[in-house]
């Protein structure tokens, strides 16, 4: 989604990380601050990373009081250093100090998320692969977390189990093979008149063999070794160049994502992308 405020979950979303923090009153504020007070507020980078998340602190703000102006100074996807202002806030003092936390963890989680999809891009620049995340997201926040990915290069995968056919170990042991299942799904198709790409996960290259006798879009090579990738790389290619995209998952790091790119591989999806991203540090300081 190239625009979140064109999401319509994002109030929804925002209006219940608002709830969970304020409950029925900021009481630090409320007893502190003056009514009629009114502020100015920069947020600013305390580390270098990627933006990702502007619009959605800016709901925030708006949601908790509509009376305050938030002007990003810079935009989503852009790389910034440490003290660089982010955002410039202005409105009624109080408003601005209970919209505060919500805002930064949302800005702070999203730009983690752009920081750490570029360093993955980065790594692997010059291969051709494009840098895939999961469905391993907070619950509530795909949509969040996925646009976070985008921000810093990075492409996503299915939004969800609804617009892409992926067969893991489970459903392929359910379905008695790859064969039947990928047969069972294209009978699916067929009948709901409904195409959407469909994927099978393989983790030997016999496996891979019984993909590629099914005839399906893209195979996940799961947790295979650099050479075995190699090995199912050279086999899909001397299929044809109708074979199958081949996507890389398990255990990828920043370490190893070039080598496994090296490999050969269209793809590789990396879980820790959102789930184990570190939240870009910042803060929101009263002018």
């Amino acid at each position: 989604m190239s625009d979140l405020t064109e999401w319509h979950g994002l109030d929804r979303v925002v209006d219940a990380a608002i709830m969970e923090d304020v409950g029925d009153g900021d009481i630090s504020t409320a007893w502190t601050v003056r009514r009629n007070a009114w502020a100015r507020a920069v947020v600013v980078a305390r580390e270098a990373g990627v933006i990702a998340g502007l619009a959605v602190a800016g709901r925030v703000f708006h949601r908790v009081d509509a009376r305050i102006q938030v002007t990003p100074r810079t935009e989503d996807g852009a790389r910034v250093d440490a003290e660089d202002v982010l955002a410039e806030v202005a409105g009624p003092a109080r408003g601005i100090l209970t919209a505060e936390r919500t805002a930064l963890n949302f800005l702070q989680r999203m730009s983690g998320i752009a920081t750490l999809a570029a360093a993955y891009v980065a790594a692997v620049a010059g291969t051709g692969v494009r840098i895939l995340d999961t469905r391993k997201t907070s619950p509530g926040l795909r949509i969040l977390d996925k646009y976070a990915v985008a921000a810093g290069g990075g492409t996503n995968h299915r939004s969800g189990l609804h617009d892409m056919v992926l067969l893991k170990e489970n459903h392929i042991e359910a379905a008695d093979g790859i064969g039947p299942a990928v047969a069972a799904v294209k009978s699916a198709m067929a009948r709901d008149r409904k195409r959407v790409m469909i994927e099978v996960e393989v983790k030997t290259l016999r496996e891979l063999d019984d993909a590629l006798a099914a005839g399906v879009d893209r195979v996940m090579l799961d947790n295979m070794d650099p050479d075995t990738i190699r090995h199912a790389v050279a086999r899909v290619r001397a299929a044809g160049p109708e074979g199958p995209h081949l996507e890389a998952s398990g255990n990828v790091t920043l370490k190893n994502v070039r080598t496994v790119a090296e490999t050969g591989v269209d793809l590789i999806s990396v879980g820790a992308l959102t789930h184990s991203a570190h939240a870009m540090d910042m803060s929101l300081l009263f002018q």
